[in-house]
């Protein structure tokens, strides 16, 4: 069998497709990054046409290339929430601004295998524009992020993803030094705002790119 691992995650990506769907989300699969931006291009934004786009952080969206044509596309009115010509004031209002857009674009820490998306944030812009807010919702998910229940996505978060990210972002946390997880009280502490979302309401309204590739943290 040729590609023995990337037909196990087929398989595996097919299965959790089925129980996302169940839970109310849209969901479109994508065999690399460049096709999940080609998912994006010709199915999802001609379906929705969105007039107001914006994005959370995520290194997975980063990849796909997304940010810049949307920022740079005179087809939408684009909040671009990772300008770093903006003051720190001035990025903390255009975050509040992007939970009134059409479409809003980004990751997910973590996502069990029953379909239920798992995230943790520092001010809770991402995790907030998935709760509510935005019109539409599209969350790219690569397959390292899929875990076999909460527990294990929470443990996954805590001891893997929030303290690379605070290493990436160069934040004056314990977790920087020792590698895990300290339970700070630290002033740049990003594990504040835990989010758990069962299912999509309404129904369809966040969409999920399923990548069959390793990605982000």
């Amino acid at each position: 069998m040729d590609k023995p691992i990337d037909t196990f995650w087929e398989l595996n990506l097919q299965e959790l497709k089925q129980n996302l769907q169940k839970n109310g989300f849209d969901v479109y699969m994508a065999d690399s990054v460049s096709q999940a931006k080609e998912v994006v291009l010709n199915d999802i934004l001609p379906e929705l046409k969105p007039k107001s786009v914006s994005w959370g952080g995520s290194l997975t969206l980063s990849d796909t290339g997304l940010h810049e044509y949307l920022r740079d596309s005179d087809e939408y009115e684009s909040i671009d929430t990772w300008d770093k010509s903006k003051s720190n004031e001035e990025k903390h209002e255009m975050r509040r601004q992007a939970l009134l857009v059409d479409c809003f674009f980004t990751g997910t820490n973590a996502i069990t295998e029953d379909g239920h998306l798992v995230n943790l944030d520092m001010i809770g812009n991402r995790t907030g524009a998935i709760t509510f807010g935005p019109k539409n919702v599209v969350i790219f998910v690569s397959r390292n992020k899929l875990v076999p229940d909460l527990n294990r996505a929470m443990e996954r978060i805590k001891e893997y993803v929030a303290p690379v990210n605070t290493m990436r972002l160069d934040m004056k946390t314990p977790c920087v030094k020792t590698g895990y997880c300290m339970d700070c009280d630290a002033p740049q502490r990003i594990c504040n705002v835990w989010t758990v979302t069962e299912k999509s309401f309404p129904r369809g309204r966040i969409k999920v790119v399923l990548i069959n590739d390793d990605l982000g943290f």
